[in-house]
């Protein structure tokens, strides 16, 4: 892309996508937040790897759309990481989405980490911070509830 660019003079823009998450989500795409919520709402157990002190940062699709659009809008061809930098680990965010469903029967089993699972996702925004005036704007419990509520309506 950015050959294209400095060689050819192509007007481009380069976003680099963290995890998001929100409606319309496979529950089967092999993500932590999806697999949690599945498996809560069908009374599984949740299945933290290691002992869940890896950390995830969550952006809620609107807030991804809304820095992919700004970047658009943009003259700005360098790489923009979108994304929500509050950090959760992977087993707070197991007893956050318990806590979501306090009927259910589920609880957090432990696997053994597998050696390619990062240890730290967390974006650094400050590009679409200074650049577009950009920050994440749905809180987590927010956005949560949205994306269960939304599971519950395809389970």
């Amino acid at each position: 892309t950015m050959a294209y660019h400095r060689y050819h003079g192509v007007k481009t823009r380069i976003v680099r996508i963290f995890n998001t998450y929100g409606p319309r989500m496979r529950l089967n795409d092999g993500r932590v937040l999806p697999a949690f919520m599945g498996q809560v709402l069908r009374g599984e157990d949740l299945t933290v790897f290691g002992q869940g002190d890896q950390t995830r940062s969550f952006c809620y699709v609107t807030d991804l759309v809304d820095g992919i659009y700004r970047l658009l809008h943009s003259e700005f061809s360098e790489p923009v990481n979108i994304g929500n930098p509050s950090e959760i680990t992977v087993l707070e965010l197991a007893r956050e989405i318990l806590a979501m469903v306090p009927e259910s029967k589920s609880k957090i089993v432990y696997n053994p980490l597998p050696q390619d699972d990062p240890k730290r996702r967390r974006p650094d925004i400050t590009r679409a911070q200074t650049l577009l005036g950009w920050n994440p704007t749905v809180d987590r419990a927010e956005g949560l509830k949205r994306t269960l509520d939304y599971f519950r309506s395809v389970l």
